[in-house]
């Protein structure tokens, strides 16, 4: 009983990064604009969060700094989408990269290694309060779309933007609100990440945290409760992974531990395949 209850506990902690990333590509692409950058969003506020959280010796400032960096980011998501109506796939990836080369670059001018920030210590960590924020904003996102007026706002813009549009509310602001606020939420789960789950900003350490975010927003159709459960499907399955790779021991079980690490990528792909035939897609999403 008590093994279950852990892998349960361990798998609520392994979800609370793909709950923010999720939220935020809720707000987004019900507003219909397809957030492919939650990836790159996510690893500029692993890098913020664990950066200022360091500096400061305050996870809390270090997480609030990883939702400005978020926010920054999507900002300059916003101005190429919106703004330049580019294609909304293509920029988002091109934001990923851009987050890809920045982190290193960030990390090498203020810490002089590219590699990692420094350790941070019990006190600059999280040990449940992000979880706790996640489970509140879930139920404050769900509630907010489904009883306030600019919820409905946000729906109809990816529903139907020109019947928005005749009631005199301009499409292109509530869109951009969705994607700024998409920007902070991943901003958040990066850091998560980097000041609850880990000790320190590493290289490269969403490793595909965002793609599942987006996975679990396609299996949950783009509802809030359902996307949080696709969420917590990922999060169980990355800690049964890590649960087995600690009961493998010896040279001849490499493989096996190799293809075990592939395990959450794998239920990734198959829940896509699933999910993506039944999905109810916003029917204005991506188009500008």
């Amino acid at each position: 009983m008590d093994s279950v209850l852990d892998i349960i506990l361990s798998s609520i902690r392994m979800a609370t990064p793909l709950w923010f990333a999720a939220m935020g590509g809720l707000l987004a692409e019900r507003s219909g604009v397809v957030n492919l950058a939650l990836e790159g969003l996510m690893l500029i506020g692993a890098f913020t969060g664990a950066a200022v959280a360091y500096n400061m010796g305050s996870p809390v400032i270090g997480f609030i700094a990883a939702g400005a960096a978020g926010a920054l980011l999507a900002i300059l998501f916003g101005f190429f989408t919106l703004t330049l109506k580019g294609d909304q796939v293509v920029i988002g990836m091109g934001i990923n990269l851009l987050s890809a080369g920045l982190t290193p670059f960030l990390n090498k001018y203020f810490f002089h290694v590219t590699s990692s920030t420094p350790s941070l210590s019990i006190d600059q960590r999280f040990v449940y309060g992000p979880t706790l924020f996640a489970f509140g904003l879930i139920v404050s996102v769900s509630f907010w779309l489904r009883r306030s007026v600019s919820g409905l706002w946000v729906r109809v813009a990816g529903e139907h933007p020109t019947a928005l549009a005749s009631a005199g509310i301009r499409v292109k602001r509530v869109r951009w609100a969705a994607v700024i606020f998409s920007g902070v939420f991943a901003g958040f789960g990066g850091a998560t990440m980097s000041t609850m789950l880990a000790s320190a900003f590493s290289r490269q350490m969403t490793a595909g945290a965002g793609f599942m975010a987006i996975a679990a927003l396609i299996l949950g159709r783009w509802a809030p409760l359902p996307t949080a459960l696709g969420c917590f499907l990922f999060g169980l399955t990355d800690s049964i992974q890590i649960r087995l790779q600690g009961q493998l021991t010896g040279a001849d079980s490499a493989w096996l531990l190799q293809l075990i690490q592939l395990g959450p990528y794998i239920v990734t792909l198959f829940v896509l395949a699933g999910a993506i035939r039944s999905s109810s897609t916003p029917k204005a999403l991506g188009e500008n």
